[in-house]
């Protein structure tokens, strides 16, 4: 198989973790280097410091996919003598081109969030908070039977016909097709100046907004016809709702103090902050990767017993408490539980003749005495 560029990685990832997910405002997609150029290996990583990137040096990896974004506010300058300047320079140097997937990897399907709500062991998982309702069109073609088959399949290819956990998902009707070529045409069937009547198949799909596009040039490359008829129609019912946060139950009843545990162990983490008796039963849990302190009333709003979420303010811990909502804080770098995920992913569904390596570099910052 040949070697990928690195444009072509990324457009897989961005088939799971699309760029229109993020939060306003928040930093995703490159941010050092180039993407045109072969990539034979990809570090994935939740955070790019200086030991990540001589990491990236030294297993030889050309891009570095990370989950949270290396320059995260403008840089008003880059030094070289100071970090985040020699980071630059190093990653620079060695040809490494650095790509984030932050909030747009919390919202997808399988993203952050669902990792961690499966590391937990929820069951009946639904949004914490909706942040994208993806607009829905329908596209019916006109196609002669001779090649429906192959048109179906490049619609479905390109994406159409995805519903829920169903992929390539059409209807088809039959009927009859009436033209007449002009004399300046090169028809697929009949002659010019002359009514023809075909049997055809008019087949429906329903797609994204977003990606009609790219399906509509995969069924015109896919048509015999000079000319493909077709119709788009926009639609009312919308597909479910995406965004941050995820909430379960646990197969089990269980006390705050024994879910905690259950965290640490799950989470691999030597402590957590908790608010809330640890006598308490818990059974619905509510969980954010990363800094969820502004979504805490949707998580009491949601009905869950606890909420695990990292970062943690002193008086948000306060409010929580007093609307008798327990939560348990594991700190931000739960979010690591990405790289193997992103790893996993992008080998089974990229295929992609290139090495995806979980970084091993520990970036946590904190340490428990």
């Amino acid at each position: 198989m040949k070697i990928p560029n690195g444009q072509q990685i990324i457009e897989e990832l961005e088939k799971w973790s699309p760029k229109y997910l993020a939060m306003e405002g928040d930093p995703v997609g490159l941010h050092v280097g180039t993407l045109n150029k072969r990539v034979e290996r990809v570090l994935v990583t939740l955070d790019v410091n200086e030991a990540v990137a001589d990491e990236a040096i030294e297993r030889g990896a050309g891009l570095i996919i990370a989950h949270h974004p290396p320059i995260y506010r403008p840089l008003g300058n880059l030094q070289t003598d100071f970090p985040q300047g020699r980071l630059m320079e190093k990653l620079i140097k060695n040809d490494i081109a650095v790509y984030a997937a932050h909030t747009n990897l919390d919202v997808a399907w399988g993203g952050v969030n669902d990792m961690l709500a499966e590391a937990l062991g929820l069951s009946d998982t639904s949004v914490l908070v909706t942040t994208y309702e993806a607009e829905l069109v329908k596209i019916a073609v006109f196609v002669p039977e001779s090649h429906e088959e192959a048109v179906r399949e490049a619609l479905g290819k390109a994406g159409a016909g995805a519903i829920g956990d169903y992929e390539f998902c059409s209807y088809t009707l039959s009927g009859t097709g009436r033209f007449r070529p002009t004399k300046d045409a090169n028809p697929y069937i009949g002659e010019a100046g002359k009514m023809e009547k075909t049997e055809e198949s008019k087949i429906e799909v329903v797609i994204r907004k977003t990606e009609k596009d790219r399906a509509i040039k995969a069924m015109i490359a896919a048509h015999p016809y000079e000319e493909a008829a077709y119709d788009v129609f926009t639609l009312e019912n919308k597909e479910l709702p995406m965004g941050l946060g995820r909430v379960g139950r646990l197969d089990e009843e269980m006390t705050l103090g024994e879910f905690t545990a259950l965290v640490k162990e799950r989470l691999g983490v030597p402590a957590a902050r908790v608010v809330g008796d640890l006598s308490k039963p818990v059974k619905k849990v509510a969980v954010l990767g990363g800094d969820g302190n502004k979504y805490i009333n949707a998580a009491k709003r949601s009905g869950a017993d606890v909420y695990v979420t990292g970062d943690l303010y002193f008086h948000v811990a306060q409010d929580a408490q007093a609307m008798g909502l327990s939560v348990v804080d594991p700190g931000h770098h739960v979010e690591k539980i990405m790289i193997q995920g992103v790893v996993d992913w992008m080998k089974k569904n990229s295929k992609l003749a290139c090495e995806f390596l979980p970084s091993e570099v520990n970036t946590e910052p904190f340490r428990f005495e």
